[in-house]
């Protein structure tokens, strides 16, 4: 049975047509400007299906946008995070004021740069985001320390660290220049810091860190800052829908991987030689 037939929660309903977060919801609910069918909500805890009339102040909610995925250029010095209690800037701030509500697809710390997605549809972000998905995220980190290849080869038996056991990661030499050299990292689990940790096991501290790719989806020549948005049809493809007629958020084929490139091929842009782009918020 469909999720039209059996409902959902109504806070969700209220996110995807693109009006604020579940949690928004939720107080808009409480301060009873939610209305279905009429009638004023006092819960959250409500279902309701594709038929229910549903208003909020009394303007009919807006139905659910296409899912669309962005690729956004983080500069350093952003958080991945709609508001901080500390005040400092956020990625979703630094967007442009075209851009319509987004949520980030994992995250980048306050000191890493490079590809962060973004899309309209939180079921795009959980699937793009759920480990069984295994899309490689590829990074370029810059470290302080001398290298040895052999260690890093041995990342890819996995690594565990303070009761914190890593996946296999794929770690290699570009160049050592002095006190610095310049790694290529692969990995697809992508946990907190994932790469900060790992490096620091290693004796080494990571200076710089840029995401380059997040599965078939490549940083390329996108300007630091800016956001360009994947075509439809290219977003369909790399899901594996058929046509680009479903839900990307609802497909169920295994995404395509990228096979690996060399370090020219990351100055070339988009996704597969293709473009995509992002606003909201997991960090490494």
């Amino acid at each position: 049975m469909s999720t039209s037939e059996t409902g959902e929660r109504i806070a969700k309903v209220i996110a995807r047509a693109g009006v604020c977060s579940r949690r928004e919801a939720e107080r808009l609910i409480a301060q009873g400007r939610v209305a279905v069918d009429g009638m004023p909500l006092d819960s959250p805890a409500r279902t309701v299906t594709a038929q229910a009339r549903i208003t909020i102040d009394g303007e009919p909610l807006p139905a659910p946008a296409p899912a669309r995925l962005w690729r956004y250029h983080k500069p350093r010095g952003l958080i991945t995070t709609e508001r901080d209690p500390r005040g400092r800037p956020t990625v979703f701030e630094a967007l442009p004021p075209e851009m319509p509500r987004v949520l980030s697809i994992g995250r980048l710390d306050l000191n890493s740069e490079g590809l962060l997605l973004l899309t309209n549809d939180g079921a795009l972000k959980r699937r793009l985001e759920l480990p069984e998905t295994g899309w490689t995220r590829r990074y370029r980190v810059r470290v302080r320390g001398r290298v040895e290849p052999e260690t890093l080869k041995g990342l890819a038996r996995g690594v565990s660290i303070e009761g914190v056991d890593y996946g296999p990661i794929q770690a290699s030499l570009e160049r050592q220049t002095g006190a610095n050299a310049w790694l290529s990292v692969a990995l697809t689990e992508g946990r907190n810091r994932e790469v900060r940790r790992v490096m620091e096991h290693l004796g080494l501290s990571v200076s710089r860190l840029i995401r380059i790719a997040y599965g078939p989806f490549q940083l390329g020549s996108l300007p630091r800052g800016k956001v360009a948005e994947v075509p439809g049809k290219v977003l369909a493809e790399q899901l594996g829908l058929e046509g680009g007629g479903r839900k990307p958020g609802r497909a169920k084929a295994k995404p395509r991987q990228p096979r690996p490139r060399k370090a020219k091929a990351r100055r070339t842009d988009g996704a597969k030689g293709r473009s995509g782009r992002a606003h909201r918020g997991r960090s490494t």
